[in-house]
């Protein structure tokens, strides 16, 4: 009798062991359902997947053109639109523009949409220097935002059908849009005009890998004075790239003021990238106590030529002016990569 008390007591024991385990790993799921739901975009957003479901008609809104002219999502009406969320201060829709100005106007195969953050000039230079004919619809402030554009960030995409219903699942990033745009098809079943393979594209996107040569620069910092790649070749030199309207650059200034201050004998250089107006970089280089060079690039040139377009990014450069590490991507990368820069200098 005891034993079969003590039997019975083990297997019970044994079989709330597993519900509990199975309750718990019921929980996980759930939890990894929840992050798999979430996708971190490149320059940082996280958005939502998979955005408006296929079928449902886009919420209709009115915009100012370019041209001043108010246009309302109704006036494409039987037409296939990309309606492409876009700022001319995010790197990778000025790496979506050549794609865009490659292709032919051509409003029986798709109609493109440019649903533009930023000031009108931004706008208008980005237009005038990327030679892109399609549609520029102002959105000045978040009020005007279409709501299916509130979450995600620049460039993002959604493909409607001539009914005005969405085709195709929100698409995130200037590669991602680029293949929509080619794998779509009008009626009459032929490519659209001027596609090219992805993998025929030139432009580096994920950063120049280590070992690399770094690319050459000379470019004015704060005061005008020239600063060029050629004066650190007696020591390394951290390249960080920033923009004054950047959260995370922000965040991280102060602290590479800090190090630099506190390690300014150890033969490390720095130098940081800005984006924009000279005042403003000033502004932030007075803010963060920055004593080591800011210098000015043209855009996103020099950004182009490093292959990455997101801020903060860091390169790490040698005397013999190659890049020793595959870029660091963020605040926390970018740290590591300085400290272990400087630690190596000690030793």
């Amino acid at each position: 009798m005891f034993v079969d008390s003590l039997l019975i007591l083990i297997l019970a024991s044994f079989w709330g062991g597993i519900y509990l385990l199975l309750k718990q790993q019921g929980r996980i799921l759930i939890r990894l359902d929840a992050i798999e739901a979430v996708a971190t975009y490149p320059q940082g957003h996280a958005i939502a997947q998979p955005g408006l479901p296929l079928g449902e008609v886009f919420p209709p809104f009115q915009l100012t053109s370019l041209e001043g002219k108010e246009v309302a999502l109704e006036d494409y009406r039987g037409q296939h639109v990309l309606l492409v969320n876009w700022n001319p201060a995010c790197g990778y829709c000025e790496l979506l523009a050549p794609d865009l100005a490659a292709l032919p106007i051509d409003n029986d195969a798709l109609q493109i949409v440019l649903l533009a953050h930023g000031s009108a000039e931004a706008n208008r230079s980005l237009v005038a220097d990327q030679k892109l004919n399609w549609p520029v619809l102002l959105m000045p402030d978040a009020t005007q935002i279409p709501k299916p554009f509130e979450t995600p960030g620049t460039p993002a995409a959604y493909l409607l059908d001539v009914e005005g219903r969405v085709a195709s699942p929100l698409t995130v990033g200037a590669d991602a849009i680029t293949e929509l745009i080619q794998r779509f098809r009008p009626a009459s079943g032929r490519a659209l005009p001027g596609s090219q393979p992805l993998a025929q594209s030139r432009i580096m996107r994920d950063g120049l890998k280590a070992g690399t040569p770094a690319p050459s620069f000379k470019l004015p910092d704060l005061e005008g004075r020239m600063v060029s790649l050629e004066d650190f070749r007696h020591k390394p030199l951290l390249l960080v790239f920033s923009d004054p309207h950047c959260g995370p650059c922000d965040e991280l200034a102060p602290q590479l003021a800090s190090l630099h201050r506190a390690h300014a004998n150890n033969g490390l250089g720095f130098v940081m990238v800005g984006r924009g107006d000279a005042a403003e970089n000033r502004r932030k280089a007075e803010e963060h106590r920055i004593s080591f060079p800011v210098v000015l690039q043209d855009k996103w040139k020099l950004s182009k030529e490093y292959g990455i377009f997101t801020t903060p990014v860091a390169f790490l450069i040698g005397e013999d002016g190659l890049i020793r590490k595959d870029v660091a991507v963020g605040v926390d990368a970018i740290k590591i990569l300085a400290q272990d820069a400087l630690q190596q200098r000690k030793d």
